[in-house]
């Protein structure tokens, strides 16, 4: 991929990785604007010289209305990274986490899948362009605290398998991005093996612009999330990952 003299779309891209990454888009030549549900980032990022729109993938007159803003302003938008998401821990045993179940296939799933929806006939018609889908490590190996994070990214990569396949042809690519833990939006605080945000966009960079760009980016701290299943390390990595259980309000006390 040339990331010299592409224009990229960044939707969730207001903080964390999609921040950074936009601001990588940006140094290596790129026009880049950034797509989210916060004002306050919003308008930072468009002090910083990024196009800023706002949009909640969670509503489907939103996406459409941002469409129609970003294709007014970007004609030769040919680049679209979806990657709005929330993760947030999960009480199975109490059945009010539903909602926030709910929630994160709304935002994680459909959020994706509205997001696509929008922008396909437009890179179709141009013959040419990427979409980036962003899963997780834990899309291949479950963190159980965070049961329905686990299933909404690991159907987002279902759909990006089956998005490419519908999409040979047209001349647009689908890229699937996995990030490990990266130590972002408080993930440093509770794992401190977190990777650094500088090194893990760095090394995305490097693979995004390799010839010809992998149907997947893993940096080389998911491997062994990507392929543990392969590798027979699965069962093992998701019991020692179950200890984690024990940060729900539940189970604090109990041995």
């Amino acid at each position: 991929m040339d990331l010299s003299n592409r224009t990229v779309l960044i939707v969730g891209g207001t903080s964390g990785i999609g921040r950074e990454l936009a601001r990588r888009f940006a140094a290596a030549g790129s026009t880049v604007a950034v797509g989210g549900r916060s004002p306050e980032a919003l308008s930072e990022l468009a002090e910083e010289g990024f196009g800023t729109i706002g949009v909640d993938v969670t509503d489907s007159v939103s996406v459409a209305s941002f469409r129609d803003t970003v294709l007014a302003r970007y004609p030769e938008l040919d680049t679209v990274v979806t990657m709005s998401g929330v993760m947030v821990l999960e009480d199975l045993r109490d059945p009010a986490h539903f909602e926030a179940a709910a929630t994160t296939i709304d935002t994680n799933l459909l959020g994706t899948i509205r997001v696509i929806d929008a922008f396909t006939p437009h890179l179709v018609r141009r013959g040419a362009g990427t979409f980036i889908t962003v899963t997780s490590g834990i899309a291949f190996l479950p963190f159980p605290p965070m049961p329905s994070y686990a299933a909404s990214k690991a159907a987002v990569h279902a759909y990006s398998e089956a998005l490419r396949a519908q999409l040979d042809g047209t001349g647009v690519d689908v890229v699937e991005l996995v990030p490990p833990a990266v130590a972002t939006a408080g993930q440093e605080q509770v794992n401190p093996h977190a990777l650094p945000l500088d090194d893990f966009a760095t090394e995305v960079m490097d693979l995004l612009g390799t010839e010809p760009t992998p149907r997947e980016i893993l940096v080389d701290r998911v491997l062994m999330h990507r392929w543990a299943e392969r590798d027979g390390t699965y069962d093992d990595l998701v019991a020692q990952r179950s200890k984690a259980l024990a940060m729900l309000p539940s189970r604090q006390g109990q041995r």
